[in-house]
């Protein structure tokens, strides 16, 4: 089982910051709902089993079953549009078995670095070629279509950015990348631009008002934008070193309940206002560390299939927390992404630990 395998190589200051970060994630959580302290202490400890338990799983064996992994995939997908439970704003993205619940969306963007690592290493000689591309493109716009479906505007981006990362490690010519950038851009301002318009129906109303609330904040400053503006306010309330762990300022962005769901996606708000610079500058680099490991092992892997796996997760690590912060400091619309290792969400946290499981196995089959 472990032949081949350099243990010495087993990459122990990848799991340290993992850890590191995961602390912070558990700090933030308690401090935003104290209730949910010990479901995300549970979702850590057992992400942490499952990477490690994943890690000595050899990948090579693990991507026979990419056809698997892919139907597997839309089978969740299609599940959540059937049977899935329903959640904020109508959307229907969760599956209940049980007392047990979790989020399929969240768990496709691993199932899809894993099976586009192995389908194109399996076709890598014809890449760059128009079938090909157009192969690629329709496989990734069913499970990508199903999520938008949901609606889940935010994860379909995600699916979007990680298919673009995987295709780019995976050799994608650079003319074929400029080409595609040059015509995707403006088309998509264009998209957007007609999404907007009264009456169209593209996107959903909230969806509409949160990206209009972004373009002009102080129309929408007690409605849409009313989240996040309170929560720059509440990061630069932090100041340096913060007001202080769990404080009891009845002016503070949890107490205050100046912004909801605090424990997901504004968990940065609080890091901000509690821990201050130093909070947020400790976690913005641990997740560039992670994301750069990740990208060292890439580089030194012994197969191409190795080299987007760790790309495709370093990238989602890299994306998703840009996109995350980017909302709490109102640098991007709002939308519904967790922070990495930080937020709460078992399903999220789970996925990325499997996840940075089979970067820890590309990293055992490296050379040095």
């Amino acid at each position: 089982m472990f032949k081949g395998y350099r243990f010495r190589n087993y990459d122990f200051k990848l799991i340290l910051m993992l850890v590191a970060l995961s602390v912070i994630g558990i700090l933030a959580v308690t401090s935003a709902e104290a209730s949910l302290r010990n479901k995300q202490i549970f979702g850590v400890v057992a992400g942490i089993v499952l990477m490690i338990i994943v890690s000595l799983f050899n990948y090579k064996w693990v991507l026979k079953f990419y056809w698997f992994m892919y139907i597997a995939n839309l089978i969740l997908l299609l599940l959540v549009e059937f049977l899935g439970k329903e959640g904020g704003y109508g959307a229907q993205r969760w599956l209940r078995i049980g007392s047990f619940q979790f989020q399929p969306s969240e768990t496709a963007k691993i199932l899809l670095i894993l099976f586009f690592a192995q389908f194109i290493m399996k076709h890598r000689e014809r890449l760059n070629s128009f079938p090909m591309i157009l192969t690629c493109l329709i496989l990734v716009a069913v499970p990508w279509y199903l999520i938008f479906d949901q609606p889940d505007l935010s994860t379909s981006i995600m699916i979007l950015l990680i298919f673009c990362i995987v295709m780019f490690a995976g050799g994608l010519s650079w003319k074929i990348i400029i080409g595609i950038l040059a015509v995707t851009i403006p088309v998509f301002i264009i998209l957007v631009s007609i999404a907007l318009q009264p009456g169209n129906q593209y996107l959903e109303e909230y969806q509409k008002n949160r990206i209009l609330a972004f373009i002009n904040p102080e129309e929408y400053s007690s409605l849409e934008a009313y989240q996040q503006l309170n929560s720059v306010t509440a990061i630069a309330s932090g100041m340096l070193d913060g007001k202080g762990y769990n404080n009891n300022e009845i002016t503070s962005v949890v107490n205050g309940n100046f912004v909801s769901q605090p424990q997901t996606d504004f968990i940065f708000a609080v890091i901000g206002e509690e821990f201050g610079f130093k909070g947020c500058f400790l976690v913005i680099t641990l997740i560039t560390l992670i994301s750069l490991e990740c990208i060292n092992v890439a580089r030194h892997s012994t197969d191409l299939a190795g080299k987007i796996i760790a790309s495709g997760v370093g990238g989602l690590v890299a994306c998703q927390s840009f996109i995350n912060i980017g909302v709490a400091t109102f640098i991007l619309p709002n939308t519904g992404l967790p922070l990495p290792f930080v937020s709460y969400g078992l399903t999220s946290v789970m996925s990325l630990f499997i996840g940075m499981g089979f970067v820890l196995n590309v990293r055992l089959h490296c050379k040095r």
